[in-house]
């Protein structure tokens, strides 16, 4: 996993901490519409201002072309001042003279919140002046985004190159966790695996697919595998220029391991309060579609999950936002969280799904990041970690 420094390596008392986040967050109607990730934030924020440090925290917030009024980062401001139950300055510009004399002026305890730092046209492109300027605004840096630790922009690897650098305490306990699932999982280990694309989902499924003892496939992806084993898939969802690429896997020497559903729920359209009926995956008719997996094949995932001593979860089974198409993913997620060994879900739908079911609380680790943690288990190095072990030794 390589090392870094953690915020038991520094004292920040008196010290000026720039805490790059994860508050990435969906807004509706100008207001935050869920709030995980900026609760996930709070223990790190709270500990530093115990410390004695001074908090300026940035996050990237969607994805803005140029300064769009919709990506500002009030709303994110507001709630993470109701949640953490302390006072929130929030600063309108991400870097500059303003900034730094709003930084200045703050004391231990205090905490402002930077723009959106991809306002700033060098934040993706990880331009140097950009991560200098951010760099001025504190003694320590801490990141703590592991959701964005897999981009090297200015805010997460560029401003490492002049800041004494830290992992924050949820950045730890990601990498950690997901870390856990690559070194030495405790057998057997269950994947399961939805959403929409096989696509992004390849390289996850080429890493794991040695180590587990059943990786379970479902969500829209499912048809891709299907339509690749030879099934007639009506008109679900399916990635034609990756059928040859899923079909090596499923002839590869572990392709007995992955399991694909024995029935669909399938539609007659993609509605909502379309027609339902659950079918064999043999009898998919032509004008039909697929928009969850059936019940016996949720119970066949469900008992697999309890049988596990290891599981990691991302990705709905279906289009769970309909209540119609809700089954299958809330069947593995009730299966999840009655469950005795490590479980780990990760992704912005699954998570999302736990929470409307009112579950969220209930598995060993709720990650903060999709993209992030696929990478990561797909053996790949996330930027954000690498640049943080300059400062190690």
């Amino acid at each position: 996993m390589g090392s870094y420094l953690t915020l038991d390596d520094v004292d920040v008392a008196g010290q000026r901490v720039l805490v790059r986040a994860d508050l990435n967050v969906p807004i509706s109607g100008g207001s935050v519409a869920d709030d995980f990730r900026i609760r996930a934030s709070i223990p790190t924020i709270t500990r530093l201002r115990e410390a004695g440090a001074t908090v300026v925290a940035c996050s990237h917030l969607g994805r803005p072309k140029d300064r769009e009024p919709g990506f500002r980062m009030d709303p994110v401001a507001v709630r993470l001042a109701e949640l953490g139950g302390f006072a929130v300055r929030k600063i309108d510009e991400v870097v500059g003279e303003d900034v730094e004399a709003a930084v200045a002026a703050a004391g231990p305890g205090d905490v402002l919140l930077l723009e959106n730092t991809r306002f700033e046209p060098g934040e993706k492109n990880n331009d140097p002046d950009l991560a200098k300027g951010l760099a001025a605004l504190a003694d320590v840096f801490v990141l703590d985004a592991f959701g964005s630790a897999h981009r090297a922009h200015a805010s997460t690897v560029g401003v490492t190159e002049y800041l004494l650098s830290v992992a924050g305490p949820l950045l730890v306990q990601e990498v950690e966790a997901l870390g856990s699932l690559l070194a030495d999982p405790p057998h057997p280990f269950t994947v399961v695996l939805g959403g929409a694309k096989a696509s992004d989902k390849l390289g996850v499924i080429k890493s794991l697919l040695p180590k587990v003892d059943m990786m379970l496939i479902g969500g829209g992806m499912c048809f891709t595998l299907l339509e690749a084993e030879g099934y007639e898939i009506g008109t679900s969802l399916v990635e034609q220029d990756r059928l040859d690429e899923v079909g090596e896997v499923l002839r590869s020497e572990y392709g007995d391991r992955i399991v694909l559903p024995e029935d669909i729920v399938i539609a007659d359209q993609f509605t909502a309060d379309a027609m339902r009926e659950v079918v064999p995956r043999i009898a998919i008719p032509d004008d039909w579609m697929g928009l969850d997996i059936g019940p016996l094949t949720a119970d066949v995932f469900a008992a697999a999950i309890r049988g596990s001593q290891a599981v990691f979860w991302n990705g709905p089974m279906g289009v769970f936002e309909w209540e119609r198409f809700r089954t299958g993913t809330e069947v593995v997620a009730r299966a999840l969280t009655n469950h005795p060994g490590f479980t780990v879900v990760g992704g912005g739908d699954s998570v999302a799904a736990l929470r409307l079911f009112g579950l969220e609380g209930e598995v060993s680790h709720l990650s903060t990041g999709g993209g992030a943690g696929l990478e990561m288990l797909e053996g790949k190095t996330l930027p954000g970690l690498a640049a943080l072990e300059r400062w190690v030794g």
